[in-house]
């Protein structure tokens, strides 16, 4: 999820190319996650624990352990997937803005309302699941190791898919699908509804997107960014569980949330919320203003 397009601006115009809205959609999402993977691996440490350890003592072990290259961890399948991940993003989230359009009968040139926005944000994490699940259930498997008992297995994200489809076929790389929907679908709704409501407070009336100041850029993607784990970080935990279990232990998403409640506890479900907080205004500010500089560079030279 990112800038204009994630949430395109609400003054997107309808001829801005699809390959324009690609490259700076993948652009802005390599700058989430250069800026937000070490606070991302955090979470997903504390999450899949089931210790209670926090933020700072999570941090020191990971440097203890691996040194500073072990907060990046895993960021080698997320940096590769961004690209198409938030360019689904995008398409899904114009689809659902025009389908918006088309049943409130609304000019498709138009400055979509919040609700048509909040509807296709809701809209575009549909299509994009199918993409963010795999990339996912690789990028916490490697993120928890040297964290849990037993050996290393996974050598890189090439070699985790490997790893998960000699072992449980394609669908493996699928596990927690619906997980990533019950996360994705909300807080895609409050992620988008967030930024067009602070943008639409931080811009002049009469201005257009494109005379969006950087700060007010960085101020409401981070705002979208905070308001999209709030609604997120609950499903967020049961993904991350599911995810990184091995096969057989849990049955399915309802499997892992009964044992959560029985084991743990109500407040293990906002665990990891702390460095998701922490990650999510830089993380979403680098990545909307990102999206906005590379598509501002775009369309001067194309």
């Amino acid at each position: 999820m990112s800038d204009s397009a994630t949430a395109p601006s609400a003054e997107a115009k309808p001829q801005v190319s699809a390959v324009k809205s690609f490259l700076s959609g993948g652009f802005g999402g390599m700058c989430l996650v250069l800026a937000g993977h070490p606070l991302d691996l955090i979470k997903v440490r504390m999450q899949t624990s089931t210790q209670s350890k926090g933020m700072v003592d999570v941090f020191r072990q990971t440097l203890a352990k691996d040194g500073v290259r072990g907060l990046y961890r895993g960021m080698a399948t997320p940096l590769i997937g961004v690209t198409p991940i938030y360019a689904t993003y995008f398409w899904g989230y114009d689809i659902g803005k025009r389908l918006a359009f088309w049943a409130t009968d609304t000019d498709p040139s138009a400055t979509p309302t919040l609700g048509q926005s909040l509807f296709a944000g809701g809209f575009s994490a549909l299509p994009a699941t199918f993409l963010m699940t795999p990339t996912e259930r690789i990028k916490c498997l490697l993120q928890i190791q040297g964290d849990t008992p037993g050996p290393h297995k996974y050598k890189g994200p090439l070699h985790a898919a490997k790893v998960i489809v000699q072992e449980t076929g394609v669908r493996g790389l699928f596990k927690g699908t619906t997980a990533t929907l019950l996360r994705d679908v909300p807080g895609s709704v409050a992620y988008f509804g967030a930024y067009e409501l602070f943008k639409g407070l931080l811009t002049p009336a009469g201005s257009g997107s494109d005379q969006l100041s950087p700060l007010a850029v960085l101020t409401a993607g981070g705002l979208a960014g905070i308001a999209n784990w709030i609604v997120a970080i609950p499903p967020d935990v049961l993904k991350s569980r599911f995810q990184t279990a091995p096969e057989g232990t849990y049955s399915g998403i309802r499997d892992v949330f009964v044992h959560l409640m029985k084991t743990e506890g109500p407040t293990a479900l906002f665990r990891g919320l702390g460095p998701a907080m922490v990650r999510a205004f830089p993380a979403n500010a680098a990545c909307f203003l990102g999206v906005e500089v590379s598509r501002s560079l775009l369309d001067k030279v194309w």
